[in-house]
């Protein structure tokens, strides 16, 4: 099935509109809009200091992210004014750039706490067992890893496929994927994309964040967008990515400061 026949299928939709947001006082995003639909992958993409990781952690409800303008709709409702686990409940995920280590709490305790944080129940034991080890074998994960603490000791591959573990064992309605290709090796990037393009479908709408063009041949996106200076300046479909890998970003900068020079004419 065709993204695009999926989306038709689905109900997942985020709108944002003129997000604008800071850090300390000092604006990062500027009037970000973007609109994803259920069974699409869109990448975002910019060089550093563009405000891709504040787009993330501002829609996922970072205290130390300042909301100042703008909106934020999933399915229809503004969750910015919504708790980090109101969103969470709402069905929005994000996979960390550098995901945290937690001592004392297995990778198996966290996710069952998680579900039942989510769910509002928690799910029988059985259940919940069989679905993990599904999931670790779909991502080529040790099950000896579950009674691990939670990325205590893991090595870079290991946290971002724990991160992809918790997307599928949480099933949200939209996954913010954060530079999740930042620090893998090509054998690592390959089992995390392979997983996430097994979680694509109708029922989740996609995000992926990422400075390089190196993730997208593995995950496929719908969708690119360029970020530079808080907006998103350009969009297109993958060729958008290539032309980047090719280019870099000065020339989507020259680009945007014409339009600017010219339209002030």
């Amino acid at each position: 099935m065709s993204s695009a026949k999926a989306a038709s299928k689905s109900d997942i939709d985020l709108r944002v509109e003129e997000l604008q947001a800071s850090v300390e006082g000092k604006p990062i995003l500027k009037g970000v809009n973007l609109h994803v639909r259920g069974g699409e992958v869109h990448a975002i993409m910019g060089p550093n200091g563009s405000g891709k990781s504040t787009l993330a952690n501002t829609l996922a409800g970072h205290p130390r992210y300042e909301v100042t303008g703008g909106r934020a709709l999933l399915n229809g409702e503004d969750i910015l004014s919504l708790e980090p686990d109101e969103r969470a409940q709402r069905g929005l995920f994000l996979a960390f750039q550098y995901p945290v280590e937690v001592p004392g709490v297995t990778v198996a305790n966290f996710l069952r706490q998680s579900l039942k944080g989510i769910r509002g129940t928690e799910m029988p034991f059985a259940e919940f067992r069989k679905k993990l080890l599904e999931m670790m074998e779909l991502l080529e994960m040790d099950q000896s890893m579950a009674a691990r603490y939670l990325n205590e000791g893991f090595s870079g591959g290991e946290k971002k496929r724990n991160e992809i573990l918790q997307m599928s064992m949480l099933e949200p309605k939209l996954a913010i994927m954060d530079e999740t290709d930042s620090g893998l090796d090509i054998d690592a990037l390959k089992i995390v994309s392979n997983g996430v393009n097994k979680l694509r479908g109708p029922n989740i709408a996609i995000v992926v964040i990422t400075h390089y063009q190196r993730i997208l041949r593995y995950i496929e996106p719908d969708f690119v967008h360029v970020m530079v200076d808080g907006r998103i300046v350009r969009s297109g479909g993958k060729d958008l990515a290539l032309a980047l890998e090719e280019k870099g970003y000065e020339w989507i900068r020259e680009a945007v400061s014409e339009t600017a020079r010219t339209g002030a004419k």
